[in-house]
């Protein structure tokens, strides 16, 4: 017997773009800094809000690719928020290791384009 998949209450808030996917921004849960941006679609957020670990969809490859698996650098879930357009979701984690590919902790260390201090 196969899993139900998404819960239609959650699919039909979705507002996904014209590959079926929605952007998925990983926030530290305690500390709320932003480690990555990674894609879903309806399986992966099924995946990610079922298993308690954080599943994407992978443009590049083509497949589903679960954080850490080959890493060790797990992403375990601690909540999901939806945005208010329903093109994003927020996914609140507890990260083991670097979040990022490069072995960083940040997809965004070091990577400023402009950073302000004080009152613009």
């Amino acid at each position: 017997m196969s899993e139900p998949g998404l819960d239609p209450a959650v699919a039909t808030r979705l507002g996904r773009d014209a590959s079926g996917l929605v952007c998925a921004v990983v926030q530290q849960y305690d500390t709320h800094e932003v480690l990555m941006v990674g894609w879903m679609d309806d399986e992966a957020l099924h995946r990610t809000l079922t298993t308690g670990r954080v599943t994407f969809w992978s443009r590049s490859r083509g497949e589903y690719w679960r954080k850490g698996d080959t890493s060790g650098h797990v992403q375990y879930v601690r909540s999901v928020a939806l945005d208010c357009d329903g093109d994003a979701v927020l996914v609140r984690v507890d990260q083991v290791g670097p979040a990022c590919h490069t072995g960083t902790r940040s997809c965004f260390d070091g990577r400023e384009l402009l950073a302000l201090v004080g009152p613009a």
